[in-house]
């Protein structure tokens, strides 16, 4: 104890054993960072930093969701609090395509009872500005020609390539390209609008439930199971960004959170399920996250297939979590599930056309791949 201004300040007492455990902890933690370096990269080390220097979003208000076969809409709108309405809403279904070909038709199926119109808008570049074939265009007239009475299909030009461009500036312009469409397309005050991407799947009865009910929070977030690769990698319950809500003039078409509101268990979300080893490099380098890939072997066929079947992470980086535990808790591959229950129905009743969608079948298609 000793005084300092008239105050008694107790003295800090450091045994040897604690100086040493003290150095030791200090020594191992940025040798963990500095192996983490150099083995893999900066952002590496920002993700395995980030409990310290970032705090979690708000935790959303999750709404439970009930559903039973052969229940009628009055016992489900009534069990969720809400009220049957007397004629359903009409949906717009707006999704940004890339080149997730089956994932789209597998979600088209799922809800076209449901859907008064799916607008579809494409590129012929990607997010981070190359050139890509307009692959719905290519089939919209054959293999998506049953969607024909339904489906509003819009291109959009890419941009002047500027070097350095942020992928998310194409990508904002993009969603905007499709709040325009919208307002094009019809829809009206009052109408249920989906926002989600090709690989986020609402179910069919969420749907049918959210257009048969009034008085549901708007906007409104769907919880979706979040799949790896395919139907054998389920990762969790968190897949959140897709939404619906009701149309207003001021609606924007915005894939980030807009509420608190979260509605349980309300469909998939499947992550990087491609059927040829080719799309799935050619997603890598795409996406608004290509600049994950470090060097060029991350985009050597032979690993991607090895990472399909171990469910490993493709860009071989750490989790990104906001505390140590749930960081520590998806370290490694990601555990095979071994359920085909609660599926989208299209794809069991197709289960032969998308086998590798389904649990025991990693193995891709080995078709040439240009790098």
């Amino acid at each position: 104890m000793f005084r300092r201004g008239g105050l008694k300040i107790p003295r800090l007492k450091i045994t040897k054993w604690k100086f040493k455990l003290l150095t030791l902890t200090i020594f191992g933690f940025f040798s963990i960072v500095a192996t983490l370096v150099y083995v893999y990269d900066y952002r590496t080390v920002t993700y395995f930093l980030r409990p310290i220097w970032d705090t979690p979003p708000k935790s959303f208000q999750i709404i439970p969701h009930y559903y039973a076969d052969g229940m009628n809409l009055s016992e489900l709108c009534a069990l969720h609090g809400w009220t049957h309405r007397p004629t359903p809403r009409r949906v717009f279904d707006a999704v940004i395509f890339s080149n997730e070909v089956d994932l789209l038709e597998i979600r088209m199926r799922e809800l076209m009872p449901f859907v008064t119109k799916f607008l579809v808008l494409e590129s012929n570049a990607t997010f981070t500005g190359k050139p890509k074939p307009l692959y719905f265009a290519d089939q919209k007239d054959s293999r998506f020609k049953f969607i024909h009475p339904q489906l509003l299909y819009s291109n959009i030009p890419s941009r002047p390539q500027i070097p350095n461009r942020d992928p998310f500036d194409n990508e904002k312009h993009h969603r905007i390209a499709m709040g325009n469409f919208l307002r094009t397309a019809g829809i009206q005050d009052g109408d249920l609008l989906i926002t989600a991407d090709a690989d986020e799947i609402p179910s069919a009865h969420t749907i049918h439930l959210l257009q048969n009910c009034d008085g549901y929070p708007s906007p409104m977030h769907l919880q979706l199971r979040n799949y790896l690769y395919s139907f054998e990698f389920l990762v969790d319950s968190n897949s959140w960004r897709s939404s619906v809500e009701l149309y207003r003039k001021e609606t924007q078409y915005r894939h980030s959170r807009k509420t608190d509101h979260c509605l349980a268990d309300a469909g998939w979300h499947c992550s990087f399920c491609f059927r040829y080893i080719r799309d799935f490099v050619f997603k890598m380098k795409a996406y608004s996250h290509a600049d994950r890939i470090r060097r060029p072997s991350l985009l050597n066929p032979e690993r991607i297939q090895k990472i399909i079947c171990k469910g490993s992470d493709i860009f071989d980086m750490l989790p990104e979590e906001f505390t140590y535990k749930e960081l520590i808790s998806k370290l490694g591959a990601v555990a095979k599930s071994f359920s085909g229950v609660h599926m989208p129905k299209y794809l069991l009743e197709n289960a032969e056309t998308y086998r590798y969608l389904l649990p025991g079948n990693c193995i891709r298609d080995p078709l040439p791949v240009s790098l």
